[in-house]
């Protein structure tokens, strides 16, 4: 679901959970030329976030077809920020995808995904990306990710929400 989707809500409001992107992460950096650029949502009061995806022709693996590669790191990406929508910075420890139909190139999709469980250094988080027309699931995959050194998670923070004012984005 994006923005435009959001009035379907009724009550919610939708925000975005990467709110910055001028950075080069290949996930969600608007910056590098050759990522996904993907934008991560979530209404309020809800735990999980999501991202539309379409492919491009860039994503290509078989003709036609999104490399498993690409799924793989969309999956990864939404599974990363469900986990930082909790107040965790964190890296993928371990990454398991299954793959239950082909992907299009230029088929509308959308990841969503959610934690698992939160237990000590280590959150266990789930994810699949689903047609958009009709909600066929596609992939889905799960993840261990752990948490950062404080120090780490205060550098990756003052990069990546705190603007160039000093406020938190």
């Amino acid at each position: 679901m994006v923005q435009g989707e959001a009035a379907a809500i009724v009550g919610s409001r939708v925000e975005r959970v990467n709110s910055r992107d001028d950075h080069g992460c290949f996930g969600c950096g608007r910056l590098n030329p050759y990522g996904l650029r993907l934008a991560f949502y979530r209404a309020t009061g809800e735990e999980g976030v999501w991202a539309p995806f379409t492919p491009a022709t860039e994503h290509e693996g078989f003709a036609g077809v999104t490399h498993g590669g690409i799924v793989s790191a969309v999956l990864d990406e939404a599974m990363g920020w469900v986990v930082f929508a909790r107040g965790v910075w964190a890296v993928t420890g371990k990454l398991a995808v299954s793959f239950r139909r082909p992907v299009e190139i230029g088929m509308e999709t959308r990841a969503s995904a959610w934690v698992v469980s939160d237990g000590g250094r280590a959150l266990q988080a789930a994810a699949e990306l689903r047609r958009t027309d009709d909600a066929v699931l596609l992939a889905e995959g799960t993840a261990t990710f752990i948490r950062v050194p404080e120090d780490q998670a205060r550098a990756w923070q003052a990069r990546y929400l705190v603007g160039a004012d000093g406020a938190e984005s």
